[in-house]
């Protein structure tokens, strides 16, 4: 039998590297259509932005109104990195979300020791300074008309470019969850969800209730650069309206539908929202108000959303599955040899 250090590493290992490889094969050779890969890559880029919502939302415990910022941040230091700097693609990419990760810090030291709300509001008007320097500071973003790549690998290349798109952000949103279970998991991580749980318990117990809540934030503004960072080389194309409350609040209902609190019921929420956006095209601005209908109807019969503060465990559902084949392979065998009792 499998030990459990073993099992818990081996199936979610295996599970991850089918998720990244089958269907980068399946792109490859044609079975999957260039129009389906970019909805599954989009997919994967909102699901990274979402886990930063949730990040601050759902695991520190506090509102956010403007996380969108850190991603505008990401995606356009890339492009600046690239271009005008000269940085390779992959350096860009890695730079820019520590970069975002300094403008989380700024902004969480001084909002992150008040009580209540305040971090919302921060937040919201953070988002709108962003999008308004965006917007005016046209010399070196592009101003309202938004910012190109001149030429990007994984947007211009008809060959390569789809399926190196969906590995790179397939592969990245992997990456990303794994470290940020095994975060969740540690000390640290600990301490932030008893800070949720009950604040004034935690800073009784000796835990450093703002320590930790900057931490939190400044991980996720990390990871909301990252989604930038992303997202920028693969579309080739940003304007400044991607640090607008409005993609924040789309981000926020993501987590909302899938748990807060919980990765794996973001990351299902952001696939299936991102899939069903493209589905109901057709309809095309009467599709946005699939979001609103949909909210409410969660808000009504399942307010804790898909998957509450629960995980998807696939170690879990391996074991379920192995014990339901045993005990039915077990009746099995005890039915024949009864058959054949009666038979004699």
């Amino acid at each position: 039998m499998m030990n459990t250090k073993k099992s818990n590493f081996l199936i979610p290992g295996v599970v991850a590297l089918a998720a990244i490889v089958i269907p980068f094969v399946l792109i490859r050779v044609g079975l999957i259509d260039a129009y389906t890969s970019q909805i599954l890559t989009m997919g994967g880029i909102n699901a990274v932005i979402a886990i930063s919502v949730n990040m601050v939302t759902g695991i520190v415990g506090q509102l956010t109104l403007g996380q969108c910022a850190f991603e505008a941040i990401g995606a356009y230091s890339v492009i600046i990195f690239t271009q005008d700097v000269g940085l390779p693609l992959p350096v860009a990419m890695l730079v820019a979300p520590f970069l975002a990760a300094i403008f989380g810090f700024v902004i969480g030291f001084p909002t992150l020791k008040l009580e209540g709300d305040y971090l919302a509001i921060v937040t919201l008007a953070f988002g709108e300074i962003v999008r308004v320097v965006l917007v005016n500071l046209k010399a070196v973003t592009g101003g309202p008309n938004g910012k190109s790549f001149k030429y990007s690998f994984m947007r211009d290349d008809l060959f390569w470019g789809p399926a190196m798109s969906y590995l790179v952000s397939i592969g990245m949103l992997v990456i990303l969850i794994v470290l940020l279970q095994n975060f969740l998991h540690s000390t640290y991580g600990r301490a932030i969800k008893a800070i949720r749980e009950d604040e004034i318990a935690a800073n009784s117990n000796g835990i450093s209730v703002f320590k930790y809540k900057m931490i939190g934030f400044v991980i996720a503004s990390f990871i909301g650069g990252l989604g930038g960072a992303l997202y920028a080389p693969i579309v080739g194309f940003i304007k400044p309206d991607i640090a607008s409350f409005n993609n924040s609040v789309n981000m926020l209902i993501y987590v909302v539908l899938g748990g807060m609190g919980s990765i794996s019921g973001t990351v299902i929420a952001a696939f299936v929202l991102t899939a069903i956006q493209e589905a109901l095209r057709f309809l095309g601005n009467y599709r946005l108000l699939f979001y609103p209908v949909v909210l409410i109807i969660v808000m009504l019969f399942r307010p804790q959303g898909l998957m509450g503060m629960k995980e998807l465990s696939f170690v879990n559902g391996f074991f379920s599955l192995k014990s339901r084949f045993s005990k039915k392979a077990k009746n099995e065998v005890v039915d024949t040899k009864k058959n054949e009792g009666e038979a004699e």
